[in-house]
């Protein structure tokens, strides 16, 4: 790591990409994220798990504003979340997500899939979009399917599209909504394996996942949920081998044993 001295003037300090303060949001009755203080800096892999309903993939929801909060802040490399219009398009390209279905544009080919946001909202030149998505489509171990359209593809093939698109607009973040969760057992692996190779690479990630092996070797923290609250956070092998809260001990019991 060089030149992390040279921070802008306006931006965020070094460290911290993703902070969010004392985040609140309600669904009707239900108090699905109950005051969330999470900061994740650059280049860090932060792993959240917990039971379902927990409100693990709300809280992943919320940093880019694909559900709005209630009260409390969260910032992206120093600017609050814009609310709508151009500045909130902005951001989605800066904060790039993959979903638990894959989400493609069934009636364009893969390589139109990656190429898309490039030249929409990047106002990238069509030729060098390509190029690029042709790389990545590469990276991500599909490059022979760019012609091919997400229907013909497997669902860890398109799940690994659906990352290079992410990828394409140069995210500043990845946000990962249990991206394996709809696969089936043999294409996980797949699928991981390309989230490994980002981790190494230096991404700043945030994953929703049910996979504690990727949580064990890929994150640099573990954050755990249950009820709406943040219960625990720390380093894999801590978490792992000597959770501090009952909760965790529990969860961990019944996911571990099986």
């Amino acid at each position: 790591m060089t030149d992390v001295t040279v921070a802008k003037e306006d931006a965020a300090p070094v460290g911290d990409l993703v902070v969010l303060k004392n985040v609140n949001k309600h669904f009707g009755a239900l108090h699905v994220l109950q005051d969330i203080d999470l900061t994740i800096a650059r280049g860090e892999v932060v792993v959240v798990i917990g039971p379902s309903g927990s409100g693990k993939s709300t809280l992943c929801r919320t940093i880019n504003r694909l559900e709005t909060i209630d009260s409390g802040e969260i910032t992206i490399d120093g600017r609050p979340l814009p609310a709508e219009g151009k500045e909130l398009a902005r951001l989605r390209a800066d904060v790039g997500m993959v979903f638990q279905s894959f989400n493609l544009f069934a009636h364009k080919t893969v390589l139109e899939n990656v190429t898309l946001g490039q030249v929409k909202v990047r106002k990238a030149d069509k030729k060098a979009a390509e190029e690029k998505a042709r790389a990545l489509l590469d990276r991500v171990g599909v490059g022979a399917q760019a012609d091919k359209f997400p229907a013909q593809l497997s669902g860890g093939q398109q799940q690994r599209v659906a990352i290079a698109r992410a990828l394409a607009m140069d995210p500043k973040v990845m946000l990962f909504d249990e991206p394996t969760s709809a696969l089936d057992p043999e294409m996980i692996n797949e699928v991981l394996e390309v989230m490994q190779q980002l981790a190494r690479d230096g991404m700043t990630m945030i994953v929703v996942t049910h996979e504690m092996g990727f949580a064990r070797s890929a994150a640099n923290r573990v954050v755990f949920m249950a009820d709406g609250r943040i219960v625990e956070e720390a380093a894999p092998e801590q978490f792992f081998s000597n959770p501090r809260s009952d909760r965790a001990k529990d969860f961990l019991s019944k996911i571990l044993h099986h």
